[in-house]
């Protein structure tokens, strides 16, 4: 089990998917037996940038120490995110752009953390430092990753840092990012098929906030009527979550990719404490979070903060 398997975090996103191919395929380059794998379905948003630059999807691994001793995380290091026996193998590297938390390891590591918007914009620069040429087909996956992860330079995560590495990925994968950009992220919107299962999985995340288990779900779209018009069967999902998981809090943010607002859905014992944290009354479950946009920038750090009072 010579192969390190390359892979970002569960319920996958652009950034995830993207990243982990592209990163692998620097590490194959460099003379490293390396796969891109995933820990779950891939996205509407995702699959168009996959099929749009005709690079397939990486294969799905239930358990990544049934066939690797070895692992590199992208864009996550907290080991609720990672796959489940992640504490089973030895993780070489770590290439990410959230908080750390819940994160250590038995051995030294290279690990490259920067305050940017997007895992691809450290993977431009690491390609650059090792002198390796980025195909087209990796750059216009880079590039969708940092369109995604920053909502088309609309959210406040996305950095100066950002934009330049996209204007230089479009370049190379000759993309028109503006064009592209929409239309990837209005397929992303698309939630009329979803099943109430998947609008709180596809992009679900477990943090641990002091002494609570709080899980925060996002989904994009152009139209909050879209999920909205299932609110009481996506609470009762979200319920089943949180007796099943033991969390304390469950958020659903409803992103409006037109707007910049999201409305928030929660479920859990716990839901005061969203309240204080954004100085909300919930009503019916709900609460709308004008400008909010960035789970990572804009929810994660004001709940944890609250949470850890």
């Amino acid at each position: 089990m010579s192969t390190v398997l390359v892979f970002g975090h569960k319920n996958p996103d652009t950034d995830t998917i993207c990243s982990a191919l592209a990163y692998a395929e620097l590490k194959k380059k460099l003379g490293m037996d390396a796969e891109a794998v995933r820990l779950g379905e891939v996205s509407n948003e995702t699959q168009y940038a996959l099929d749009h630059f005709r690079v397939k999807a990486p294969r799905l691994v239930e358990r990544v120490s049934d066939e690797a001793n070895s692992v590199i995380l992208v864009d996550h290091n907290e080991f609720q995110q990672s796959a489940d026996d992640i504490a089973d193998v030895r993780i070489l590297e770590v290439i990410d752009h959230h908080r750390i938390s819940n994160f250590q390891t038995a051995d030294p590591l290279y690990y490259r953390a920067e305050p940017v918007g997007c895992t691809a914009t450290i993977l431009l620069k690491l390609y650059k430092e090792h002198g390796v040429e980025i195909a087209p087909d990796m750059a216009g996956l880079m590039l969708s990753a940092i369109i995604s992860d920053s909502l088309l330079f609309k959210s406040p995560t996305c950095t100066d840092e950002d934009v330049k590495a996209a204007k230089e990925l479009a370049e190379i994968s000759g993309t028109d990012v503006e064009t592209y950009g929409l239309e990837m992220l209005k397929a992303g919107a698309d939630l009329s098929q979803k099943t109430v299962a998947e609008l709180i999985t596809l992009d679900s995340k477990e943090f641990a906030m002091g002494d609570y288990r709080v899980e925060i779900a996002q989904v994009n779209t152009v139209d909050a009527n879209d999920v909205l018009n299932r609110q009481a069967d996506v609470e009762a999902a979200m319920a089943v979550k949180v007796l099943d998981k033991k969390l304390d809090l469950f958020v659903l943010a409803i992103t409006n990719i037109l707007t910049n607002d999201s409305e928030a859905l929660v479920v859990g014992d716990k839901h005061h404490l969203f309240e204080k944290a954004f100085n909300v009354e919930l009503q019916n479950g709900l609460a709308t979070l004008p400008g909010v946009v960035s789970r990572k920038k804009q929810i994660v750090p004001v709940l944890t903060e609250t949470a850890t009072k």
